[in-house]
């Protein structure tokens, strides 16, 4: 991932050394990591003083010097402009809108990003991402460099709890929530015992998943499986994901290197043909998305709490964190614990996340709120249960409508869309207000 540095200053028609884009203001970017790069360019105009540009592994993008290794680093830093702060940041979530991205609440402007998205054809509500770029220091709006985001889990079902909401692919164990987004299937209901199922998700505790996003008829097959490495032997090329046995002796590794295996590493393991005797022979094994590390990084994570020792020692997505001090909404402090899901923003400090915010989303056995969001245009219009926005299909027949009425839906008009499920597809509004 790119490393991200910010300048400051105040002369006039100055430039800043890694930027992207002209602006006011002199600076240097800077990262730190085990990858590097180099590149250059002129600083981006801001509030205050202009501000350094990202730079990626190999220099292909403005910085000073960046890194993006093999390691929970993505080489970023954090500066501040006259006024006020812009910090580097990285996302880790469920994408909860489009328009452009929205990512654990927080609408990032990707108009000059750049996406890689594997296993689907395009980035669609509910699917797992990471998303790279600058928010401003209260978390409520982003700028995004990068985004990229892939499956985590393909492969033959088993074990199928409709009540429990639980279900089994590949030896690895995935529960559901009110918030998981089904892309062609009305619920777990519509799940047969046996067939290829695609799952884009959030790894919980060694062996486990919560699926953000499920697809019932994958348009691939071959096998897929993510999460923490567990029973590591290097001598005979294998580790555990779950139930799930990966030899790893002929695959090629990308995000990370052999050697930085270890238990407890998140990781993708790829493969061409199911698993035989529980045993997976990957072809490819990939870092998952990489957490930033570098003390004042702005984080993003979404996730279920593993580890909970107190509100103020947890852990999300392997990630320590510590909310002491953190508005927490969504619930009572008190319902904090192992396997609730949370999003937690804040800053990195000697490897420790301190939240700054904190948002409870599932509570097992209780519940918890899911909202989704779409800006944009409306496109194939058909009908008030039928039309487009951003490309997802939108049921707005029950809605209510604020800045106009039912009858103002058509092309072209500007809305914003709020649901709170997704089902066979399709978005079920709950509010749809009309732009000027």
């Amino acid at each position: 991932m790119a490393g991200i540095g910010v300048g400051t200053g105040s002369a006039p028609a100055a430039t800043a050394t890694g930027g992207d884009s002209t602006g006011t203001g002199t600076g240097t970017g800077t990262g730190s990591g085990s990858g590097s790069g180099t590149g250059s360019g002129t600083g981006a105009a801001g509030d205050s003083g202009g501000t350094g540009g990202t730079g990626s592994t190999g220099g292909d993008a403005g910085a000073g010097t960046s890194t993006a290794g093999n390691s929970n680093t993505d080489g970023s830093g954090v500066g501040s402009g006259g006024t006020g702060v812009t910090a580097d940041a990285a996302g880790i979530g469920a994408a909860d809108g489009l328009g452009s991205i929205i990512l654990n609440g927080l609408r990032y402007d990707t108009d000059s990003a750049t996406f890689t998205i594997e296993d689907a054809t395009g980035l669609q509500i509910g699917m797992s991402a990471r998303v790279a770029g600058k928010v401003d220091e209260n978390f409520t709006s982003g700028i995004a460099n990068q985004v990229v985001s892939a499956a985590e889990l393909r492969g033959a079902v088993s074990n199928i709890d409709v009540p429990a909401g639980t279900f089994v692919v590949m030896g690895i164990g995935v529960s559901i929530d009110s918030a998981t987004v089904w892309g062609d299937a009305n619920g777990l209901a519509d799940v047969k015992a046996g067939s290829i199922i695609q799952v884009w998700g959030l790894p919980g505790a060694p062996g486990t998943l919560r699926a953000t996003r499920i697809q019932v008829s994958p348009t691939v097959a071959d096998p897929l499986a993510t999460g923490a490495v567990q029973s590591l032997d290097k001598a005979h090329k294998t580790f555990m994901l779950g139930q799930l046995t990966v030899n790893y002796g002929t695959a090629v590794f990308a995000g990370l290197d052999e050697s930085s295996l270890a238990n407890g590493v998140v990781v993708r393991a790829r493969g061409t043909t199911a698993p035989v005797g529980g045993v997976l022979t990957a072809t490819k094994v990939q870092g998952w998305y990489a957490i930033p590390t570098s003390d004042g990084v702005a984080v993003q994570l979404a996730g279920v709490i593993t580890d909970f020792v107190s509100r103020g020692s947890f852990g999300v997505l392997g990630t320590p964190v510590d909310a002491t001090n953190a508005q927490i909404t969504g619930g009572p402090v008190g319902s904090l614990g192992n396997g609730v899901k949370v999003e937690a923003d804040g800053f990195m400090s000697g490897g420790v996340l301190v939240a700054k915010k904190l948002r409870i989303r599932n509570v097992p056995g209780t519940g918890g709120p899911a909202s989704f969001t779409l800006i944009g245009a409306i496109g194939a219009y058909r009908s008030p249960a039928d039309f487009r926005v951003r490309g997802q299909p939108v049921d707005a027949d029950a809605a209510v409508f604020e800045n106009g009425t039912k009858s103002d839906l058509r092309n072209g008009r500007k809305v914003t869309v709020v649901g709170d499920r997704v089902v066979d597809g399709v978005l079920i509004a709950q509010h749809v207000t009309f732009s000027p």
